[in-house]
This record gives structure tokens, C-alpha cells and sequence, in this order.
């Protein structure tokens, strides 16, 4: 541990050293990265595993998505189907529960050996059997370590049949298969370090066995990644290396891409980005996200459990002011569990702020004064900021909240473990489908601590029958315009049941010198790509 320790600062100082003397020579200061080397910096205090098994934050999804390669991924031109990546065709049956895959001869591990279905069928299985968080994209379909060996197999070296226990819509079932989950893992590579069983976990969470056109070299945590270029992929890349600083701050972000020592800044806010407007030495790349920033209200909360009181906290906020004063252009209104750009999202914004009307419904719920409560967020920007607008909001109607600001991790953590009243958090859709966050927010049908779908639902305690059996009819109608009107149905009654505030949804914006270009930003953070970055 020791050593490994040495030599990610040595690799880190690699990449990074840079003299003030060569800061003074740049003649726009702004050359003293080398050409071959791509520096970014971005918040990355929310990582907590690389294993795709069990990768489930938006930092270690988005590194792995460059590390590893699956078996479809999400059209680049629309975002709503899939085509092949591993895979290069596929069949399915016409009762829609047989699914054959065809591999192509073009993907390669960092060992060298090429990618077969065997390695495939043994992802799926590791996924299954190691159950981590993201294991329900897959689980959801039926398979379980009893079964999951029989209908998820390869026949020969180029061809994986995978069965499912029952029938659901096809696109679903393709677009789980593209979500960050399925990042295939070297068989050989991933038992070669098992300990007691954990099928290469514990190694995967700080190193790679991926075909993606970069392997990890160096994590340090909160402080940097170092990402390699992988020549045994077959695929070609600009960089050798992309180093990831953490850094905290957008400002010292900005002041770092001004300077030189960094080529792509991730995380400048409302106030940065105004500065660089119209500066021809920078340019700014932006993408919407399948991101929502919402607030959660745990259900063990006597004063939060009721629904009049969500709807108050609903009916408080002055959403329009947030997004026009905090988070112009990085972030727009949105209030449905289904961002635009998914399938089947509802472009409304029923509520907007009504300090009469929250003050009613405070009445009405036998809390006219109020209540104290805490909020969890996130200790950056512009999550800091947003917290302190709508602690304002809430104390003009009586509801009084003590912010609890911490690190992405430990706000995550917190909720996993539901120790949080309210908590103010991003969320990302796990795949381009309307079910990854019908299912999230809806679908609780066992709130107990031995539930298997520990979702956000469960996170907070939120109970509804009828939401929970909607979302799974939903996965199995095979009539497209049936199955978004009942999307359409339950984003209204999330409206008026769930105990969540659904505020606005991110558009991806990164700042880099006027030379750099071809960075990928894609509709998830796993499918933002670095591999064609270059450097003039």
C-alpha cells in the first residue's frame, strides 16, 4: 500500500509539474500542460468505487465509462436507442425473451486478450451474485444467483445468449444493458485478484480490467485520478494520460484554466462562466444531462411524512429566482422525475412560489407555524447557494431548516443508511429509459431493511402501491404509445403523492482553451468520452 502510494504522487507530479518559469514563458499562459497530457480538474469527493459492479456516483461512473466497454450503448444521434458496441448485432425472438448478441473481433482488454462472451456472461453473473447497488438494472429482469448461469451464457467465443424470465419491452431491456453496470470485466484478470470470494471487488475498486481506451494507473482519494491510455484496446486516443485534479472550489478552477494548468475545467458556475463569455481564448462545450437536483423528504419524519406538507415545501420555493440568479445556463427548472430528453417526460412546471398558499397547507396538515427540520446537501457550489435559497423560502412560511452541508460521499452514504430528514442532492438516470427513474422515485415494494431495490424511494420510506405496481406494468407493455401515456399518468400523481421536490436539471457546460477540443459529453456521465480530446 506504501509503494502504491508512491508511485500515484510520482505520477501525479508527472503530469502535473509545472515550473513558474515556463508560466512566465507562455505566451498566452496558457501552453504549460504537454500536448500529450490532458489535466482536468473536477469535483471528484463523491467517488467511492471504480468496479462497474459496484460504481453507482457520477465521478466513478464517468472514469469508468473510459475504462470500459459494453455490449450496446445509447444512440449518440438521438439518445433514446441503442447500438452496438461490444456487440455488433443482435436477434431476439418474437416472444421478446430471447436475446442473442454477436461479439466483433475489435475489443481488447489491457491484458491484450481479446473480449469474449465468456467474459460477458461473467460480468452479468459477477453483478448478480455481488448484488452492490446498481445490481437491480440487471436483477430487475428476474435473474438471481440461482439462475443467472443458465440464461445468461456464452455458446462459443463470439456469441452470448441471454434469456429472460419473463417478457419486458425491448428497448428497456437494451437500454439496462447499456447503463454503467454493464461495463464487461476481464474474467481472468478479476479471479486472478478475488479475496474470499469477491470476485476481484475489492481490487476493482481501485483498478481496471476494462477494453476502454484507458486503464487506471493512480487514485488518490479526493484528490486525483490518473487515467492511462490503454494500447491494447484497439482503439486510439489523443492523450496518453488525462490527469484529474480535485479541485473543490469553480473559482480556483477558473484561476487554474486561466494559468495554464489545466485543459478542461468541469465545474464553473453561474458567476465563472458570465466572465468567460465572448473570451475567443476559451471555449465552452454544453450538453443537457439526465441530471435532476431534487430535494428528499424521509418519510420517517412525523412532520414530513404528511402530504400537505410536501406540498407546502412544493408551493414555498421560488424556483424561477434560483435558476435565474444561481444557476443561469448550467442548470433550468424542471419539477417531473422524468428530465426532458427521456422518454415520455411531461415539459410542465406546475408550481411555482405561493407563500399564501404553502401557509394553508401548513394549516391544513395541523403544522400552522411550522416545524424545524435539517437538510443534507452537498458542500459545493451551486448546491451551497440553492440550500441557502431554500432555507429562506421555507422560513417565510414557518418551517425552519438547519442546513447540514458535507461531502458528496457522506451525503450519499447518509441517505443510503436513511439517517436524513431532508437532504438536496443531484441524480443522474442510470439508463435512457423512462423506467430507470419511473422506478427510482416510484417503486418501493418492500421498505424494509432487507429490501433488494434500495432505491431513492426507499431511501426516504415512500410507500404507494399503486406508483409501485404502475412502474413495473410499465416495463412490460410492448405498445410504445400505451406505455408513455402511463408514464404520462404517473409523473401527475407523483405531483400531487411524493414526498419530493423536484427543482432543475443540469446542462453540462465545460470550459477549455481555444486549442482543445473533441471531448464527448454524452447524455450520462459514463458516456462522456475522452479518447478523441486533442490538443493543437
Amino acid at each position: 500500500m506504501g509503494d502504491k502510494s508512491m508511485l500515484t504522487r510520482r505520477a501525479l507530479l508527472a503530469a502535473s509539474a509545472v515550473s513558474s518559469a515556463a508560466l512566465a514563458r507562455a505566451p498566452a499562459a496558457r501552453a504549460a500542460t504537454p500536448t500529450d497530457i490532458v489535466v482536468m480538474a473536477m469535483q471528484i469527493d463523491d467517488m467511492i468505487s471504480l468496479d462497474p459492479a459496484e460504481s453507482y456516483e457520477g465521478s466513478d461512473n464517468q472514469f469508468d465509462g473510459n475504462m470500459y466497454r459494453k455490449l450496446v450503448a445509447p444512440d449518440p444521434t438521438t439518445g433514446q436507442s441503442v447500438t452496438g458496441d461490444v456487440a455488433k448485432s443482435w436477434d431476439v425472438t418474437p416472444d421478446g425473451r430471447t436475446f442473442t448478441f454477436h461479439l466483433g473481433d475489435d475489443a481488447f482488454f489491457e491484458s491484450g486478450q481479446p473480449v469474449t462472451a465468456h467474459d460477458v456472461a461473467f460480468t452479468f453473473e459477477r453483478i448478480v451474485l455481488l448484488n452492490k447497488t446498481p445490481a437491480f438494472i440487471v436483477t430487475q429482469f428476474g435473474f438471481t444467483p440461482d439462475n443467472v448461469q443458465r440464461l445468461i451464457r456464452a455458446t462459443d467465443d463470439k456469441t452470448l445468449v441471454l434469456e429472460l424470465p419473463s417478457p419486458f419491452a425491448t428497448s428497456f431491456v437494451l437500454l439496462c444493458l447499456s447503463a454503467n453496470v454493464g461495463g464487461i470485466v476481464e474474467k481472468a484478470t478479476a479471479l486472478a485478484h478475488q479475496a474470499n470470494g469477491d470476485l476481484g471487488n475489492g481490487w476493482l475498486r481501485a483498478n481496471s480490467a476494462g477494453a476502454g481506451p484507458f486503464r487506471l494507473t493512480a487514485w488518490a482519494a479526493s484528490d486525483h485520478v490518473v487515467l492511462d491510455a490503454n494500447p491494447k484496446s484497439g482503439l486510439k486516443t489523443g492523450p496518453k494520460r488525462v490527469l484529474i485534479r480535485h479541485v473543490k472550489e469553480p473559482a480556483t478552477q477558473l484561476l487554474l484554466l486561466r494559468k495554464g494548468d489545466i485543459d478542461v475545467a468541469w465545474n464553473l458556475g453561474a458567476d465563472q462562466l458570465k466572465t468567460m463569455a465572448g473570451n475567443p481564448d476559451f471555449t465552452l462545450q454544453s450538453s443537457p444531462q439526465g441530471t435532476s437536483m431534487y430535494i428528499a423528504l424521509n418519510q420517517a419524519n412525523t412532520d414530513l411524512r404528511k402530504v400537505q406538507v410536501a406540498q407546502a415545501i412544493k408551493w414555498s420555493i421560488d424556483y424561477e429566482a434560483i435558476a435565474t440568479n444561481i444557476t443561469p445556463r448550467t442548470w433550468q427548472v424542471s419539477q417531473s422525475f422524468l428530465p426532458m430528453g427521456i422518454p415520455g417526460a411531461l415539459d410542465e412546471t406546475p408550481f411555482h412560489k405561493d407563500v399564501a398558499k404553502a401557509k394553508q397547507l401548513l394549516a391544513s396538515a395541523g403544522v400552522p407555524d411550522g416545524f424545524s427540520v435539517t437538510m443534507d446537501f452537498i458542500a459545493n457550489s451551486p448546491f451551497t447557494e440553492i440550500a441557502q435559497a431554500v432555507q429562506a423560502d421555507l422560513a417565510a412560511v414557518g418551517i425552519k431548516v438547519q442546513l447540514l452541508p458535507g461531502e458528496q460521499k457522506q451525503v450519499y452514504t447518509k441517505m443510503r443508511a436513511r439517517q436524513h430528514q431532508m437532504a438536496l442532492t443531484p441524480w443522474f438516470t442510470d439508463y435512457i429509459d423512462p423506467n430507470s427513474n419511473t422506478q427510482a422515485w416510484c417503486a418501493n415494494p418492500d421498505d424494509s431493511d432487507k429490501s433488494k431495490l434500495k432505491v431513492l424511494a426507499w431511501r426516504s420510506h415512500f410507500v404507494d402501491q399503486q406508483l409501485t405496481e404502475q412502474a413495473d406494468e410499465a416495463t412490460k407493455i410492448l405498445d410504445p404509445a400505451k406505455r408513455m401515456a402511463l408514464y404520462g399518468q404517473m409523473q401527475r400523481e407523483f405531483w400531487e403523492r411524493g414526498p419530493f421536490v423536484f427543482l432543475l436539471q443540469q446542462n453540462e457546460i465545460v470550459a477549455m482553451p481555444k486549442g482543445v477540443s473533441g471531448l464527448l459529453l454524452g447524455p450520462t456521465p459514463d458516456y462522456f468520452r475522452y479518447g478523441s480530446i486533442r490538443k493543437a
